[in-house]
């Protein structure tokens, strides 16, 4: 065996349902080695012979020349005696586990250019096949039972391959070389449309029937990769006016779906970092500003009213584009309303049984499919500020995708689940040098969603491998996820920590920092539990994963009744009113708006002080303004009055913004009571709400600016982190991060996991790894 070189090559990270085994055998067999190539729970297993040139350079490969979707973490070589032998195979998985923690499976995949194609040829055998992918797209995370990653751990298990799908999954010349979702025609899912009073019809009678009722203004449930939508043609205002109804949406913004990125720049503009994150693999919905004028107002009034942007998506499977396209037969609309199959705070349906009742009030039919879902996976919302990417839901494309942990932190984290917020929830297993973040669960407001958090906290511990030896979770003593942090801890610590600390943490963690050095943290949010039992949202805070102290916050001002407070932004102005010393006039739009028994109770309440926690709230100070301008008095979704705040003020200049006061204690105090008065005078004079709108948030952004230049000079600090949902605001993040960057400060911002609650499980988790 003179010359001749045998090497084992173990590789981690992303490397199942991406077609890396297929890779590996093609790369192994064109440079002339012998071997095989298999997957375990824990990653990869590559084992070759040949010449010591074609081993080293198999090597260099695994991780130079890797498929586009899969993510090498590492590639341990061990060298081996050779025992000779000819040719490569692809072996089964042993399904056994060599470590603690298992591969990372890989997320929903948007379909590619290569099967669009082909769904679009009439002489391919796949031609409008609603369910075609291959080893680069489609459904992978939402189909999984367990790894490793072979069709019978997958919801597919049940769809034997014909012999022509299993001549491509064996040939390793085809695409489809191992890709475990294959399908066709033949033998893969069918397409069924179920409506009350009808026989089901199937197939392309089905989406033929869709497409025709979806352009009578009929809406529609349909099953996608990660449960149902709730569909209806997005320039019938009838329509999405209906479905809003239905649905008891209020004013909250629907999201569009259109066939490609032509489509969607009919209807918003997109730069070119903005038509890169809309055409990618993740196929996110994507925050964009609307054009100007009527080609705009061709997507129905009622999709989002009054707000500055339109939520659009491309067409990420084939169904999507089945039913966007002109059929052979059948016109039907260019543009969807695609939201989530629920009504608003419940979990989406993704089972059919469950989707056949639960629906049933929302929709006119059901257009499904045979092929079970096994996790639920809302769509991702994001958008791009200054050219970066802000997340502001991460589920489809991006989970279970794991944010690495960074790689210098003094301490080795533990297995650890962190069971995040009770708004926009998201738990995060954590071990060694990864954090893993669960899908979009939402609001934890009732028992269907705690199921579903339980179901993605048990499924992501399955995947990973990681067996939490503690629980993190939110210091409120109120919140449904610490409560069933303790419920099932089984012995377990339990640890809590303050939900500002974890917002600065989470960003803190995503860009790498290890905490040996402390940063300025400046969080900004509606509602989080303080240290001395208040509401905290206006925090400065300098500290790193171990603590903090609390450098300054926003004045504090009474938080009348709570929850009714937060849907009522009226009631928060006439706090702030009260608290500037500013009567309550009649000409004053809060005063107004505010029912006349109600004002009564008000004014006790403020007055005694019964009922009504002291808070430090930014985002309650957003609805104050908002309906001191008369832009927003009653709110129907969160940060509604906020939205439109921004939107008014984009493009205005602001021409002497107003300013807070800062005083000399410790922690220093910005009283918003100067801010207040200045709002009021301007409206009395007859200020239009535009500029009101655009000189607060000059105000805003110049105090996040001087009260991080004196973080600064009192610690001598030079790294700002900006958390919570409040840096949601693209104007009031772009404009507060220039600020800070002219004056010579490092600004981190959300770029991996969003800024609101959806991202604050990545910072408990780090904050319990070092506690």
């Amino acid at each position: 065996m003179t010359g001749r070189r045998r090497r084992h090559y173990r590789v981690t990270g992303v490397v199942q349902g991406v077609g890396y085994r297929p890779f590996v055998y093609v790369t192994a067999t064109r440079l002339g080695l012998s071997g095989s190539v298999s997957n375990d729970s824990a990653g990869v297993d590559v084992e070759v012979e040949g010449t010591e040139v074609a081993v080293r350079e198999l090597g260099r490969l695994l991780v130079a020349a890797a498929p586009p979707l899969a993510v090498v973490d590492a590639v341990a070589a061990t060298d081996l005696t050779p025992v000779g032998g000819t040719g490569f195979a692809i072996v089964e998985s042993t399904g056994t586990q060599s470590s603690g923690v298992r591969t990372l499976a890989g997320p929903d995949v948007a379909t590619c250019a290569d099967c669009l194609a082909e769904l679009r040829d009439p002489t391919d055998r796949r031609y409008r096949h609603p369910f075609i992918s291959c080893t680069s797209c489609g459904p992978r995370f939402s189909i999984i039972r367990d790894l490793p990653y072979d069709r019978p751990a997958t919801t597919m298990a049940d769809f034997a391959m014909c012999a022509g799908c299993a001549g491509e999954y064996a040939d390793p010349a085809d695409r489809r070389f191992h890709a475990q979702p294959i399908a066709c025609h033949e033998c893969g899912p069918v397409l069924t449309l179920v409506r009350p009073g009808h026989e089901p019809v199937h197939r392309e009678d089905a989406l033929s029937v869709a497409r025709a009722m979806l352009a009578t203004g009929r809406i529609l449930a349909v099953k996608g990769i990660g449960g149902y939508h709730l569909a209806c043609d997005a320039r019938d205002e009838q329509s999405v006016a209906e479905l809003r109804r239905r649905k008891r949406r209020g004013d909250k913004p629907f999201a569009v779906m259109v066939v490609d990125l032509a489509a969607a720049r009919g209807l918003v503009r997109a730069d070119e970092t903005e038509a890169a994150l809309l055409t990618g693999p993740r196929r996110p919905v994507v925050l964009l500003a609307r054009l100007p004028g009527s080609t705009a107002a061709s997507v129905a009034a009622s999709v989002a009213p009054r707000n500055p942007d339109l939520g659009v998506l491309l067409a990420y499977t084939p169904l999507h584009v089945l039913l966007l396209e002109p059929g052979p037969d059948v016109a039907g609309p260019d543009c969807l309303v695609m939201t989530s199959g629920n009504l608003g705070g419940e979990p989406i349906a993704y089972l059919d049984d469950d989707a056949e009742v639960r629906l049933a009030p929302l929709v006119d039919g059901w257009l499904r499919h045979d092929r079970p879902i096994h996790v639920p996976v809302d769509d991702s919302v994001s958008r791009v500020v200054d050219g970066r990417e802000a997340p502001v839901r991460r589920s489809r494309g991006y989970a279970p995708l794991p944010v690495a942990l960074p790689a210098s932190l003094p301490v080795t984290v533990p297995p650890t689940l962190a069971v995040g917020a009770d708004l926009k929830n998201t738990c995060a297993l954590g071990q060694g040098g990864y954090a893993w973040l669960s899908q979009h669960v939402g609001d934890m407001d009732d028992l269907a969603t705690l199921e579903a958090f339980e179901k993605s906290a048990t499924h992501l511990e399955r995947l990973t491998g990681v067996r939490p030896r503690q629980l993190v979770a939110d210091a409120h003593p109120g919140y449904r996820s610490t409560g069933w942090a303790r419920r099932h801890a089984a012995g377990r610590p339990v640890r809590q920590v303050l939900h500002h600390h974890a917002h600065v943490a989470a960003v803190m963690a995503e860009h790498g920092l290890d905490g040996r050095e402390q940063v300025i943290g400046i969080c900004f949010d509606g509602t989080g539990y303080g240290a001395d039992g208040a509401v905290w949202g206006g925090e400065v805070l300098i500290g790193d994963y171990k603590g903090f102290r609390r450098f300054a916050h926003l004045a504090y001002v009474p938080l009348p009744g709570g929850d009714a407070t937060v849907h009522r932004p009226y009631r928060m102005a006439l706090a702030h009113l009260a608290a500037a010393g500013i009567a309550w006039e009649p000409d004053l739009a809060p005063v107004t708006a505010c029912p006349p028994g109600e004002l009564s109770v008000l004014r006790h309440q403020l007055a005694s002080g019964f009922g009504a926690v002291p808070t430090s709230s930014m985002g309650r100070l957003f609805d104050a303004v908002a309906s001191l301008a008369g832009v927003r008095h009653v709110v129907d979704y969160e940060a509604e009055a906020a939205i439109e705040l921004e939107g008014l003020a984009r493009g205005v200049a602001p021409d002497g913004p107003y300013a807070f006061e800062l005083d000399g204690a410790d922690p220093i105090t910005a009283n918003a009571a100067p801010v207040v008065g200045a709002v009021v005078d301007d409206r009395r004079q007859g200020v239009p709400v535009p500029v009101v709108a655009a000189r607060f948030h000059a105000a805003v952004a110049d105090l996040v600016r001087s009260l991080a230049s004196r973080a600064g000079e009192a610690s001598a600090l030079h790294t700002v982190v900006l958390g919570g949902g409040v840096f949601a605001n693209a104007l009031l993040l772009s404009t507060a991060r220039g600020l800070m960057e002219h004056d010579g400060l490092r600004v981190l911002t959300a770029e991996q996991v969003p800024c609101n609650d959806g991202g604050i499980a990545l910072g408990q988790l780090l904050i319990g790894a070092m506690g």
